[in-house]
């Protein structure tokens, strides 16, 4: 039974009044205190996700240096910890990749074990737990909790919590999450991992070894932690939340990924769906020869973790106060047969449909040359080709229960750049001079570029591939072919800043693909 319980960051208003977010500042205080090269410290902490300080980051760095951060917080660049130490723990953060949930999970757990052992000591209580930001919960919950804005906490001192370079998705200060529809698609993804460059991405990313940048984002990872990351940090370069490599100086990236792992747990709730058994994945990078997961912790030891000690969150110290069902593969299989007009009988559908081991993802289309995104956005043509779109209205015709139609997927392919908090939206046969706002329906995603400069690096690496965003547009094909406007020879794609683009940004798209999946 789990000791801890985190809770919603939201109670009492999101305000000092909820003491977890007021015992949380004291923590973040006490080692905002501490020497950059103590591992006990904030600083330090940030760094195990990524940091711009070390002599050969600063060389060609993935942000702005953390010298140039402008405070609060007022963030150390010296004394640096000895070379062993920061290779043994600093730039381990896994992005697009399969590791990407189980290393955060180990990395939140040793943060909240720090901030708790200093609770205890300023006699706070023994079962504090880290809180989750939940901009799920409710229209004023997307708004961060306003124990961040606070430039003081009630004694009158310095709020730790409170970040300048936090600047919403706006850029004026006004710092919310704007929701898509499409947000929490991810909950409906069938497998964990999936495959680079292939479709469906899975929900946890693809099949990698240790990966600090990588391509691909899983379902999760795309919608909505680079989302969050984006609108949260704003449209400047020196948005701390914007940038892998600043993300962890600000306290509410503990609070995002919190809700990030929440919904992990949230998506093993479905008893169809299963973490990797493979013993790649299992055992962590180190079984392929790479480097293992390992956190400082608060009594001076070091913790060496693997995917597999935090694959279950019943083996966790905690759990969360709130964690729904969800959603169920079948029901949505259900509704879809039903839109296309066949017979959908609930109790003969089982696991979201029939999932056969011949299913298989084919090119429907693909768009060239690449595509220059433009400060208020960029549109393009995907040209199909015919063979294949007759596969894909051929099945959506066939729909049954027993003949599981396409699921059709856009892939945003090798997106190179050097503004990492880019947010874009992605729109399928939006009317000429129509407002995309007027049209949710024709809204293929949304995906935030959080780490595109450091993928984009041509001696990375992945030697500077950039990030690639798989879109499922299933639903915007299912209305066309009941509109009877499928037999077409291209889709049109728009995409569109949440922000115009600074002047002088550099923000290319590789290739713009449409695959189907099916038999």
């Amino acid at each position: 039974m789990a000791t801890y319980t985190r809770a919603n960051a939201w109670n009492s208003g999101g305000t000092f009044q909820n003491s977890d977010l007021l015992w949380y500042a004291k923590g973040v205080g006490e080692m905002q205190n501490r020497k950059l090269d103590d591992p006990h410290s904030w600083w330090f902490f940030a760094a195990l996700h990524g940091q711009v300080v070390t002599p050969e980051v600063l060389k060609d760095p993935p942000a702005i240096p953390w010298k140039t951060i402008p405070s609060p917080p007022s963030v150390p660049t010296t004394p640096l910890p000895n070379p062993k130490l920061s290779d043994r723990y600093w730039d381990q953060c896994q992005h697009q990749s399969w590791y990407f949930l189980p290393w955060h999970r180990g990395y939140l757990t040793a943060l909240e074990a720090h901030i708790r052992a200093i609770v205890i000591s300023l006699k706070g209580p023994a079962t504090w737990a880290l809180p989750y930001w939940n901009y799920f919960g409710g229209e004023n919950q997307k708004q961060i909790p306003p124990a961040f804005t606070e430039h003081t906490l009630p004694n009158g001192s310095p709020n730790p919590l409170y970040v300048k370079a936090r600047y919403g998705p706006k850029g004026n200060g006004h710092v919310f999450v704007e929701i898509p529809p499409t947000a929490q698609k991810s909950l409906l993804d069938r497998v964990f991992a999936g495959r680079n460059n292939s479709v469906p991405p899975g929900f946890g990313g693809p099949v990698t070894g240790f990966s600090h940048e990588n391509s691909d984002n899983g379902g999760v990872e795309t919608n909505p932690h680079n989302n969050v990351h984006g609108f949260v940090g704003g449209p400047q370069e020196d948005a701390l939340m914007g940038y892998p490599a600043l993300a962890a100086l600000d306290p509410i990236f503990y609070l995002h990924h919190a809700n990030i792992d929440r919904l992990w747990a949230v998506w093993n709730n479905d008893p169809t769906h299963t973490n990797p058994t493979s013993p790649n994945w299992l055992k962590g990078p180190v079984a392929v020869g790479d480097r293992e997961f390992v956190m400082p912790m608060p009594d001076g030891s070091e913790w060496v973790y693997t995917p597999v000690e935090m694959s279950d969150l019943a083996q966790q110290t905690y759990t969360y106060d709130d964690l729904p069902k969800s959603p169920q593969l079948a029901a949505a299989f259900a509704d879809r047969l039903k839109r296309l007009g066949a017979k959908a009988d609930s109790a003969k559908i089982t696991k979201g449909g029939p999932v056969t081991t011949e299913e298989h993802s084919e090119l429907v289309g693909a768009s060239e040359p690449a595509l220059v995104i433009q400060p208020k956005g960029a549109s393009t043509s995907v040209k199909l080709e015919s063979n294949v779109r007759r596969k894909v209205a051929a099945s959506l015709a066939a729909a049954a229960e027993t003949s599981a139609p396409d699921r059709v997927f856009l892939k945003l392919e090798n997106v190179r750049g050097t503004f990492d908090p880019a947010v874009l939206s992605v729109y399928v046969n939006l009317p000429s001079g129509a407002a995309p706002a007027g049209h949710p329906d024709l809204l293929a995603g949304t995906v935030g570029l959080f780490g595109l400069k450091g993928a984009s690096r041509v001696d990375a690496k992945h030697g500077g591939k950039g990030l690639s965003f798989s879109l499922e547009i299933t639903d915007i094909v299912d209305a066309l072919h009941l509109k009877g406007a499928l037999d077409v020879d291209s889709l049109h794609v728009d995409i569109e800043p949440q922000t115009e683009l600074p002047a002088g940004t550099q923000i290319t798209v590789g290739r713009i693909s449409i695959y189907r999946l099916g038999r």
